[in-house]
């Protein structure tokens, strides 16, 4: 997908982009909340060979400009049968606590449902993610359940994540909204 609104663009993740991605993936203090305060410990080489393999029918990565600039990474993975589920880090601390959370998904989101033609989009967090709870929240996402201890961080600490789920009907989109004029 190529979406764009205003100083944002979501963009395919490119096999050019393996250094930044590298670069955050390995960065502890990025990765942390997806369960990896050491950072991934990945390679460049190993990135590109990721992103080569990637199809819209499977699993597509995402690159997040701000004014041209790369700020972070999305992704969806088909889970079939019109159903996705995605994730999204703004990877640079200087860009986050800014509002850019709920207009950047509400772009990707709406690629989703209308360009990709799915149904229903699913994503999880950790419990502990309260910001990001309540962003999804506003959006429209619906809190399917908790799962307690559901997998292990790096430092061997439990960790509970909390599953939600998104139906077009009732997606609010935070573009062109009065909060962001």
């Amino acid at each position: 997908m190529h979406l764009e609104y205003k100083n944002i663009l979501i963009r395919n993740a490119e096999c050019a982009d393996a250094p930044q991605l590298c670069q955050w993936w390995n960065d502890g203090t990025v990765m942390a909340h997806a369960g990896f305060p050491k950072g991934l410990g990945t390679t460049e080489a190993r990135i590109r060979e990721q992103i080569r393999q990637e199809s819209d029918d499977t699993i597509r990565r995402h690159i997040i400009c701000l004014d041209g600039q790369p700020i972070g990474e999305m992704n969806y993975r088909n889970q079939g049968n019109g159903v996705c589920e995605m994730g999204i880090k703004i990877c640079r601390a200087d860009q986050q606590n800014k509002g850019l959370g709920k207009r950047i998904l509400s772009l990707f989101i709406q690629g989703l449902f209308r360009e990709q033609g799915y149904q229903i989009i699913r994503l999880d967090t950790n419990l502990l993610n309260t910001r990001a709870q309540h962003v999804y929240e506003q959006l429209g996402f619906r809190r399917l359940r908790v799962n307690p201890d559901a997998w292990t961080d790096q430092l061997g600490r439990p960790q509970t994540s909390v599953d939600y789920e998104l139906v077009e009907s009732d997606f609010i989109s935070y573009l062109d909204s009065p909060e962001q004029q």
